[in-house]
């Protein structure tokens, strides 16, 4: 059984869209690549039929992991969403209680995450450790370093 995962519209849609690059694009390709090492003889010695018969099997198991995400795949309303508490698609402002430095992400799904445009999992340590707290309530999360406690400032929508 598959695990359910949540995703954003814009993030099921990134997905749809890599899938069907590999089955319109890459897939035919490599297709092309195992036709044309054929063509040259001898497969039992042809490194380049070899190499093509092992893209196509990696291909192929990525598909089908997309094909299975993308099957337990489940859309959050993005309208519906509590700010009294943290879940996912919350954007959540922190203070880190030592050093008083402020941060702000966005909680989204494992698939989702992006550091760069402050989207962290809510698988991720951070993410785990915020995820129910609400506006004022301190969260521990364990880290490589020992655990650092964040003060939730402010949840708002994504």
């Amino acid at each position: 059984m598959s695990q359910v995962s949540y995703f954003t519209e814009e993030g099921l849609k990134k997905l749809k869209d890599e899938l069907h690059e590999m089955k319109t694009v890459q897939r035919p390709a490599i297709s092309d690549q195992i036709a044309e090492a054929r063509d040259k003889g001898d497969l039992s010695e042809n490194a380049e039929y070899d190499a093509a018969k092992e893209a196509q099997g990696i291909l192929e198991m990525k598909i089908a992991k997309l094909e299975a995400i993308i099957a337990s795949a489940r859309l959050v309303d993005e309208s519906n969403i509590d700010t009294s508490k943290v879940f996912i698609l919350s954007t959540v402002k922190i203070k880190n209680v030592k050093n008083s430095m402020t941060m702000e992400y966005t909680l989204v799904a494992e698939n989702e995450a992006d550091l760069k445009a402050k989207k962290i999992s809510v698988d991720s340590p951070i993410g785990k450790g915020l995820l129910g707290k609400s506006v004022g309530e301190i969260a521990d999360i364990a880290t490589p370093n020992g655990v650092v406690q964040f003060e939730v400032m402010d949840i708002s929508r994504g």
